[in-house]
C-alpha cells in the first residue's frame, strides 16, 4: 500500500531536534527527505553521545531513512548545485536565524522564482519578525517565555527542569508538520507554495489551556504548583511506594477518587479532600509508602482509578500494551549491522511506510554522487 506522501520531495537544512524530527515524520509517511550537511562534519547531532560503532544514536533515531548530501552553502556555486533539487522540491525546511538564508542567496523570495510551488518552512526561536527575531533560545527558554514553565517548576529550593523537549517538539516539530500538511492541501487548491514562519516560543499555551483560561478570567497567573493539574490536590500527585518508586495518582473525577481511596484503605474521614487537603495528602502518602511499587501495579491493573507506577525509560519497551500496539516494531539498521528500535512517532499505522524493514540513518555525504548526477 502506498504511503500518503509518496512522491513528495523534501530538502532538509535543519539540525538537532526540531527540524529533523519534523522531516522524520514526513519521511515515515513516505516522503523522500534529503539532508544538506556541512562538508566533513555534517549536522551537529552526528557528534552527540551516546554512540555505537562511532554513530550517534540520537542522530540515527531522528534521521532514519533519509538521504545525505555534503554542501557548503557559503560556496559561490552552492545555488547552482542546489537548483535542480530546488526545482523538484515540494518542501524545504530550514532552521537558521532570520536573514541567514537571504544572505546565502536561498531566501524564500529567491527560491519561489525557481519553484513557485515550494512550501518553505522556517523554524526559528522567535519568528521572522519582531524585536527578538534574532535572539537565540533553547527549549527551556521557549517554555519559560510562554508562561508554561511558571505553573509547575517544582520545589522553591530546587526548581525542576521539565522532562521533555516541549519547546523543540511541541513548539517546533509538531507545528511545522501540521502547517506543512495544511500547505500541501492549500497547494492542491491554488497551485502555489508558501513561506511558513514557525516560532518555537509561541506554540506552548495549548499545553496549559486551563492556566491560560484562569489567567484571562482572573487577571492573574496560576502560581507554581497551585492548581488541580500541578499537584495542588491529593488526587493528582506523585507519591512514593515502599521501595522508593514513584506512583502517579491522577484520580481527579469523583468515581476514580472513591475507587482509589477504597483500594488503598484511606480513612473515610479523610476522603473528602476539600476539608484538609494537606492531611489527606499525608495520609495517602503514608498508605502508598506501605507497599512496594510492584504490588501497587498489580492492584492498579484491576481497579479503575487512573493510577500507575512511574516507569523508567529502559522499562517502556516491555509494556505489554505498547507491544500489542506495535509501538517499537520499527527498526534502525546501524553501521555495524546491528539494529535498534526506531523512535515511535504519532503517525497512524495506515499512513506509515513499512516498519518491518530496518532503515539506517545516512552516512555523511552518502548521496553525493546522486546529487552530482542530477546537477
Amino acid at each position: 500500500m502506498s504511503a500518503p506522501l509518496d512522491g513528495v520531495f523534501v530538502l532538509d537544512l535543519s539540525t538537532l531536534v526540531p527540524g529533523p524530527l519534523a522531516t522524520l515524520m514526513l519521511a515515515e509517511a513516505g516522503a523522500e527527505v534529503v539532508k544538506i550537511e556541512r562538508p566533513g562534519r555534517g549536522e551537529d547531532m552526528r557528534h552527540y553521545e551516546p554512540k555505537r560503532s562511532g554513530e550517534s544514536l540520537g542522530f540515527a533515531l531522528l534521521n532514519r531513512g533519509k538521504k545525505s548530501i555534503e554542501l557548503d552553502l557559503k560556496s559561490p556555486g552552492a545555488i547552482a548545485v542546489l537548483k535542480p533539487l530546488i526545482e523538484r522540491s515540494d518542501i524545504l525546511v530550514e532552521q537558521f536565524r532570520p536573514g541567514v538564508m537571504d544572505r546565502l542567496g536561498l531566501g524564500y523570495d529567491i527560491l519561489r522564482k525557481i519553484n513557485p510551488r515550494l512550501i518553505y518552512c522556517s523554524l526559528t526561536a522567535h519568528g521572522q519578525t519582531g524585536p527578538d527575531r534574532e535572539r537565540a533560545g533553547h527549549d527551556l527558554n521557549f517554555i519559560a517565555r510562554s508562561g508554561l514553565l511558571s505553573v509547575s517548576t517544582g520545589p522553591d529550593d530546587r526548581p525542576t527542569v521539565p522532562p521533555g523537549l516541549i519547546g523543540d517538539v511541541g513548539g517546533g516539530s509538531y507545528p511545522a508538520v501540521m502547517n506543512i500538511l495544511l500547505a500541501l492541501m492549500r497547494r492542491q487548491q491554488t497551485g502555489e507554495g508558501i513561506h511558513l514562519d514557525i516560532a518555537m516560543s509561541e506554540a506552548h499555551l495549548p499545553f496549559a489551556c486551563w492556566a491560560f483560561a484562569e489567567a484571562v478570567g482572573r487577571g492573574a497567573g496560576v502560581e507554581n504548583g497551585d492548581h488541580l493539574l500541578t499537584g495542588a490536590t491529593p488526587r493528582y500527585r506523585l507519591y512514593r511506594a515502599a521501595n522508593g518508586r514513584l506512583i502517579a495518582v491522577a484520580a481527579i473525577e469523583q468515581k476514580f477518587w472513591e475507587a482509589f481511596c477504597e483500594l488503598i484503605g484511606l480513612d473515610p474521614a479523610l476522603r473528602d479532600d476539600s476539608v484538609d487537603p494537606e492531611a489527606t495528602i499525608e495520609a495517602v502518602a503514608e498508605r502508598l509508602a506501605g507497599r512496594p511499587s510492584d504490588e501497587w501495579e498489580i492492584r492498579f491493573a484491576t481497579t479503575d482509578c487512573c493510577c500507575n507506577v512511574v516507569r523508567r525509560m529502559d522499562e517502556v519497551r516491555d509494556d505489554p500494551q505498547f507491544e500489542a500496539r506495535g509501538l517499537f516494531k520499527g527498526q534502525i539498521a546501524g553501521a555495524d549491522g546491528a539494529t535498534i528500535p526506531a523512535l515511535p512517532l504519532p503517525l497512524a499505522p495506515e499512513f506509515r511506510t513499512d516498519d518491518q524493514e530496518p532503515k539506517g540513518a545516512p552516512a555523511l555525504g552518502a548521496h553525493n554522487s546522486e546529487l552530482k548526477k542530477e546537477s
